[in-house]
C-alpha cells in the first residue's frame, strides 16, 4: 500500500462504541441503518446470523457503532480480497457504509472509514477501494481517499 502511514481516527461521542456485528444487531437496528442506504430486502434472523457468522472468516469485517442505548447508529464493511498479482497481495473492499440520518456529521462515518482503511493497513492491503455516489466523493476525501477509475456494474 502507497499509505502504509494509518489515518488518525476521530473522536467517537461519549458512550459510543465501535464493535464487530454481532447477533444481537438484528435487534438492535443494523438493517435499518442500512436501509436508510440501499434496499435491504426482507433478511430473516436466520441470515442475519449466517452473515455474523462470516465476520468469523478473515475475509468480512463488519464493524458497527452502537450509541449509549445499544442502538447501532453506523455500519460498514471490509472485504478482504487475496490477489495473485502484486506479489500475492491483498485489496480491501469497503462496503455498504450507513449512518443513521440523524447521527450525520458526528463523525461516525469518518470514523468508520479510517477504522477500516487502518484495518486494511494491518491486514496487508496494497490498496483499499470502495464505489460511492458522485454526491459523496468529497466525503470520502476528508476520509483520506483519492479519487481513481470509474466504477462499471451489471446488474
Amino acid at each position: 500500500m502507497t499509505k502504509e502511514k494509518k489515518l488518525d481516527l476521530p473522536t467517537l461521542p461519549e458512550g459510543y462504541v465501535l464493535s464487530t456485528l454481532s447477533s444481537q444487531d438484528y435487534d438492535n437496528g443494523a438493517l435499518q441503518v442500512l436501509a436508510q442506504l440501499t434496499t435491504v430486502g426482507d433478511v430473516s434472523r436466520e441470515n442475519f446470523n449466517k452473515f455474523v457468522d462470516l465476520q468469523l472468516t478473515p475475509e468480512y469485517n463488519t464493524i458497527v457503532i452502537r450509541n449509549k442505548s445499544e442502538i447501532v447508529v453506523g455500519i460498514a464493511t471490509l472485504l478482504l480480497e487475496t490477489k495473485l498479482i502484486h506479489g500475492y497481495s491483498k485489496v480491501g473492499h469497503i462496503e455498504d457504509v450507513a449512518v443513521e440520518s440523524r447521527e450525520r456529521g458526528t463523525n461516525l462515518g469518518r470514523y468508520m472509514i479510517r477504522y477500516l482503511c487502518n484495518l486494511a493497513i494491518s491486514c496487508g492491503c496494497y490498496k483499499v477501494i470502495l464505489d460511492c455516489d458522485l454526491e459523496n466523493v468529497d466525503f470520502y476525501k476528508k476520509c483520506g481517499l483519492d479519487e481513481r477509475g470509474i466504477e462499471m456494474e451489471y446488474r
